[in-house]
């Protein structure tokens, strides 16, 4: 598959890179011919005690080879260095596809699946593209080349190079079909393997809580005994083929030699002469081994593209509005913006219905309150505000408040007037000032220390050590789960959009932080909108509305139930709610 169909950056940076390697083989084979040539004339030198040219013969001799030796050296080189660069270059385009790809559809891969599919397959490819076309030329200009020679000096020889041609092309043949289906149940195997390891790695304190740290590694032995097996199965057949190919080989070598012997016996041709073409015949045969075992290679090139196309040809998220969204940002950032949901539907793609006609609104300096049981869509509605998901009908809308006409629609380019606390422990490995920069590079460390105030998390900040220069590990480690909340909304405020979305983002706070976080965003002087989804009832009584999600639609909640709530009675013993 040829690298545009990727669309990559391979289409615009290969084409030179593909003249130097090819010229590169192309010379070097020239030069390989012309020292057989020496190398005949020195046979022939020797045996007819031409003393007088041998050394001089004898010296050109070993300086090509010198030269050979010297052009296969620059040749790996030249192949390793493209190689990466161009690994690197295939690589980072994929990530940045990834990246904007349509986030619930490529929720439908493991990630283990795309880790595969990013480095294993991304690599085949660049590997592939590089090699083929250049490596198909060289082989036939080689192959072309010496047979040239052949027929130049005795044609009756080309008859050996031919002979086993139709042997290669038949076991060619019988490969590329049992290829095709290996080379599909190794990646799948391979994908397999990798987000076995990937969860496994990734859980390993709940794979300890429950002991089983032994059904674990039999499940990976057992993984592994089934890839070992699968591609012992290919090997057996490999070899098969290898030991003909090798047998047919050196029938024909030896055919050549006694057909050489012959002609020499003759006086048909000289001991060079023959010298040489037992290295021709040796060009020959190799030239058409080394076409032949390009197949493997561009049967794991389509493999390969095939898996990468089936993640690059999913939908991308539509960023054209940036502009829009920017100028909508800076004419309204110091007003704050408000929030509007009107009658959306959405249905997950397996025909699940989460909402119909469902309302809901935010405005500046205002925390509104999601609530609900688990599993009604309160994570949902978050998405579709963040555009990772986009409702089937209805209108979701940010503007502003004193020119409702002024105002855009959600989309991924809106996320720039977003900030984001997820569920579960969000910060990366790094230090805490390197998390936080990840959103806003340009923050001083005063701006750092003011937002870690904000979500107070400074109190414990301040007594470590390095500060805001302390190691987090991975996944937080190193910080209590609350601590690690404290952080994350910190690094949300730090990036001072004008929205917050707080996804259970105080779950694992005492009553009293959580009242103080919220009670800090609320009377912070940026106009910000606040929403947050809540299973606790206690940070109610500070939000300005609190919806509930109620028959697929958003109700607001009266002040009898959200006391109701707070009381842990059940809202329904409570006055009707109000729409």
């Amino acid at each position: 598959m040829a690298a545009d169909t990727l669309d990559l950056p391979l289409c615009q940076t290969l084409p030179p890179r593909y003249d130097f390697y090819t010229l590169l083989g192309m010379f070097g084979t020239l030069v390989s011919l012309v020292s057989g040539m020496v190398s005949k004339d020195l046979v022939d030198m020797i045996t007819g005690h031409e003393s007088g040219v041998i050394v001089r013969t004898f010296a050109v001799m070993i300086g090509l080879n010198i030269g050979t030796a010297f052009i296969s050296q620059i040749s790996d080189y030249a192949s390793g260095y493209l190689s990466m660069k161009v690994d690197a270059e295939i690589k980072a385009d994929i990530f940045s596809k990834i990246l904007v790809t349509d986030w619930e559809s490529l929720t439908g891969y493991h990630t283990g699946d795309l880790l595969t599919r990013w480095s294993s397959d991304a690599s085949n490819i660049s590997s592939g593209v590089l090699n083929f076309v250049p490596n198909v030329i060289i082989y036939s200009f080689r192959f072309v080349s010496a047979f040239a020679m052949v027929i130049y000096y005795d044609a009756s020889f080309a008859v050996f190079a031919f002979l086993g041609m139709p042997v290669s092309l038949i076991m060619s043949k019988t490969l590329l079909k049992r290829m095709v289906g290996n080379n599909r149940r190794s990646a799948a195997m391979s994908a397999k393997m990798s987000g076995f390891n990937q969860e496994t790695f990734s859980n390993i304190q709940t794979i300890k809580a429950f002991d089983l740290i032994r059904p674990y590694t039999a499940r990976l032995k057992q993984l592994q005994k089934e890839y070992i097996q699968m591609r012992l199965d290919f090997q057996k057949m490999s070899m098969g083929t290898s030991l003909l190919l090798s047998a047919v080989g050196l029938l024909v070598s030896y055919l050549s030699y006694g057909w050489g012997i012959y002609r020499v016996w003759s006086g048909a041709i000289s001991y060079g002469t023959m010298t040489m073409f037992l290295t021709l015949s040796g060009t020959l045969s190799g030239s058409l081994h080394n076409l032949t075992s390009l197949v493997p290679a561009i049967i794991g090139l389509t493999t390969s593209a095939g898996r990468l196309m089936d993640i690059v040809e999913m939908p991308r998220e539509d960023y054209s509005r940036d502009d829009e969204v920017r100028f909508f940002y800076e004419k309204n950032a110091d007003k704050g913006i408000s929030l509007s949901v009107q009658k959306i539907d959405y249905a997950y793609k397996n025909g699940t219905q989460v909402f119909l006609q469902a309302s809901m609104e935010a405005h500046p300096q205002e925390i509104i309150a999601l609530v609900g049981p688990s599993g009604e869509g309160k994570t949902t509605m978050i998405r579709l505000l963040l555009a990772l998901m986009q409702p089937q009908s209805g209108t979701a809308l940010v503007y502003n408040r004193d020119n409702p006409a002024d105002a855009i629609p959600l989309t991924p380019s809106a996320r720039r007037l977003f900030s984001y606390v997820p569920q579960g422990n969000t910060m990366f490995s790094g230090t805490i000032a390197e998390n936080m920069r990840n959103i806003r590079p340009d923050a001083s460390d005063h701006d750092i220390v003011e937002a870690l105030k904000l979500a107070c998390a400074w109190d414990f900040v301040k007594k470590l050590p390095d500060g805001i220069h302390s190691k987090i590990r991975e996944r937080g480690g190193g910080f209590s789960e609350g601590q690690a909340q404290r952080l994350s909304i910190a690094r949300a405020l730090l990036r001072n959009a004008p929205i917050l979305l707080l996804d259970e983002a105080t779950s694992a706070l005492d009553t009293a932080t959580e009242r103080n976080v919220l009670r800090n965003i609320m009377h912070d002087a940026a106009p910000r909108t606040c929403i947050v989804t809540t299973h606790r009832p206690s940070v109610l009584h500070i939000c300005r509305r609190v919806y509930a999600i109620r028959d697929r639609q958003f109700v607001i909640l009266s002040e009898a139930e959200i006391v109701a709530i707070s009381a842990d009675v059940s809202p329904a013993s409570a006055s009707s709610p109000q729409q």
